[in-house]
């Protein structure tokens, strides 16, 4: 056995090392050290179909340290996935090659995340084992029994992110969560020992991991560790002492190894010292039909599958329908019964009544914070240690773990996450955001307490600059309702973007409506539409999103008693307005000279919308505390003094 994966795992070695040298950039070290867990893992115990790699029963491997992407794309090419080719890994970080510097996210092609950020990976992992959980629980454990295994790093386990993961998969006891920790005691800058000194064993444990230490280049050890973890009744770090740079002469052990190619010189001291003949890219007949087979035993193993579930696929079609948009329409004519004042908190939540009384596959949460999100209904069951087919999760006070978390919920299969905290805390949530953006799914943040509407907690509680922030990241819809409708509107949005993660951004405090009459169509679908006109013929266009559209009307009416005639735009998605035609954009913007917006935020993203003759009512300072209305008041978000102000740019751009 010995002899064989040592070939099977130079095989990746060597890949490895020579697409790093051919792109002069990469980290070899990693791919290296590993090459032997991942092939007696691949072998022995993954359960994987390179024909198909959709296979809803699929174990998931995640490489969360992705800075050793070849290793992923080695894997995937020698076990006979499609998506990655010999000339794919010879164009190793070139542009447009599938075999980029970190994992990137492509559907049905075997790499199953975005890694790169250290860290993220294994709160997706922790997502993926809950996924797998909630639909064992709604299918039954014949047609859903597989395993999630994460590949981490040194630098991984440093990131805050593991520790909130971690913590919360120990809670809900994932026994199908298995880590292989690469525990090579390098990083970047030289030894572990230089920034950390922390007891492994002792602290997996706290989190209620089981904890397994083994030699990651003896096979027997490997194999051992797997097979015991296959029975396991809690999730499990098995701690793979390795070699970073695995083989080479001079480079082992060394933090040389890691994020730099080895040099043409190493690379033949590594050939000679691991006895490997053959020339950069060739791999032996022998060797590539051993890994093939590894391939062609997954075929079987889906084959199998679906022979023993061919009267259940119906049951697996029917657990992913959904009814959202009738759901949300019904929900429409019932807010228009009961038309009053909301906090749009409050009115997501009616739409989460709704929307959760007869679904499986929408996934809440919230970072300790649901009865302020709002994001908890009577009709859920919580995710609980024994009782794992719920549908809402307790985060605890973990808004980066929670996201990530979210991430690998909506990556594992057609499950829908949403997620509650503060928009303020969503500073926390950026780099799981992000991600979700750059990877297209669909995940839901629900960000409440939007503005200086929260009040008495003061600025540190007050999100100013952070709907800016969230507008600057591309492929993400940042939603700002101003009353209930907007609220059930921007939900159906959520929902219906299947490749775009969406916030949306609510209030603390109640707000009067600002539709009455009943529309088929979903104005918010523009991102911004005319909500009021006072006259025909207008001299002024303001614009607002979320809680300022009803100071937007009111300033309306007291400026036509001036004689000064508007038109209130409402723009709950500037994102999705921004994707509008020209002769759209134009109705909306161009019919005045005088524009102004208004927004209890920074004032920086509104330039574009109220050109050179216009105002922006804002916030560029951080907040205060006291009661809301008398911030408002400090700050000049009244109808009063924006009417009083708007008369004098009037008069200004008339002479």
């Amino acid at each position: 056995m010995s002899t064989q994966n040592k070939d099977l795992a130079n095989a990746i070695r060597f890949l490895s090392i020579d697409a790093v040298q051919k792109a002069n950039s990469g980290h070899p070290g990693m791919p290296m050290g590993m090459a032997d867990v991942a092939t007696v893992l691949f072998k022995y115990f993954l359960k994987f179909n390179p024909k198909n790699p959709n296979w809803i029963n699929r174990d998931r491997f995640v490489l969360s340290a992705g800075h050793g992407s070849m290793l992923l794309y080695s894997l995937l090419f020698l076990t006979g996935y499609k998506s990655v080719s010999l000339n794919s890994i010879k164009n190793f970080r070139k542009l447009n090659s599938i075999c980029a510097g970190h994992p990137e996210y492509h559907p049905g092609t075997g790499i199953e995340t975005t890694t790169g950020p250290l860290g993220q990976g294994i709160a997706n992992a922790v997502g993926f084992a809950i996924a797998e959980e909630k639909l064992k629980n709604n299918l039954g454990k014949k047609i859903i029994n597989h395993k999630t295994y994460v590949l981490a790093g040194d630098g991984c386990l440093m990131e805050g992110i593991s520790h909130e993961s971690m913590s919360l998969a120990g809670h809900l006891k994932l026994k199908n969560l298995i880590m292989l920790f690469d525990n090579n005691s390098i990083s970047i800058d030289g030894p572990t020992s230089l920034a950390v000194s922390d007891n492994y064993k002792k602290r997996f444990e706290s989190y209620g991991w089981d904890y397994i230490l083994i030699n990651g280049h003896n096979y027997k050890d490997i194999y051992k560790a797997l097979k015991k973890v296959q029975n396991a009744k809690k999730p499990t770090v098995i701690s793979c002492k390795t070699k970073i740079g695995f083989g080479s002469p001079n480079k082992s052990g060394k933090a040389s190894s890691h994020g730099s190619p080895l040099g043409v010189d190493e690379i033949k001291l590594v050939r000679k010292k691991l006895n490997w003949k053959y020339k950069p890219f060739l791999i032996p007949t022998k060797i590539i039909n051993s890994w093939k087979q590894i391939g062609k035993n997954g075929i079987k193993l889906e084959n199998k599958w679906n022979k023993d579930n061919k009267n259940n696929k119906n049951k697996i079609k029917k657990i992913f329908e959904t009814k959202f948009i009738n759901t949300l329409k019904k929900e429409k004519i019932e807010a228009l019964k009961n038309n009053k004042s909301l906090a749009t908190r409050k009115s997501s939540e009616l739409a989460l009544m709704a929307l959760t009384k007869n679904n499986k596959i929408l996934v809440g949460g919230s970072a300790d914070l649901a009865g302020s999100n709002n994001t908890k209904t009577k009709f859920q069951n919580v995710v609980k240690p024994g009782q794992l087919g719920g549908n809402y999760i307790h985060y605890g006070v973990r808004e980066h773990a929670m996201c990530g978390i979210m991430n690998g919920i909506s990556l594992h299969s057609k499950l829908i996450p949403y997620g509650g905290t503060f928009l303020i805390f969503s500073d926390y949530c950026k780099p799981s955001i992000r991600l979700s953006a750059i990877m297209k799914q669909r995940v839901i943040y629900v960000m409440t307490h939007d503005s200086i509407g929260l009040g008495e907690d003061g600025p540190t509680h007050q999100p100013i600059e952070q709907l800016s922030g969230l507008r600057s990241i591309p492929n993400l819809n940042i939603f700002r309702p101003a009353d209930r409708i907007e609220t059930i509107e921007c939900w159906e949005l959520a929902l219906r973007n299947t490749k775009t993660p969406s916030v949306l951004s609510l209030t603390r405090q109640n707000l009067e409506p600002i539709r009455n009459k009943y529309f088929n169509t979903n104005k918010c679908s523009y991102g911004a539409y005319e909500v009021l006109r006072t006259k025909n013929k207008i001299n002024l266009t303001i614009i607002a999103s979320g809680s300022e559209v009803g100071i937007a009307i009111d300033v309306s009416h007291k400026l036509a008693k001036k004689n000064i005639y508007t038109k209130v735009i409402s723009m709950p998605c500037q994102e999705i307005f921004d994707l509008q035609n020209n002769s759209y954009k134009k109705k909306i913007l161009d019919e005045t000279k005088n524009k102004v917006s208004i927004e209890a935020s920074t004032t920086n993203n509104w330039d574009k919308y109220v050109g050179k003759y216009g105002k922006k009512f804002g916030i560029n300072d951080f907040g205060k505390s006291a009661p809301y209305k008398d911030i408002y008041k400090f700050y000049g978000l009244t109808s009063e003094n924006i009417s009083k102000e708007i008369t004098k740019l009037i008069k200004k751009n008339e002479n």
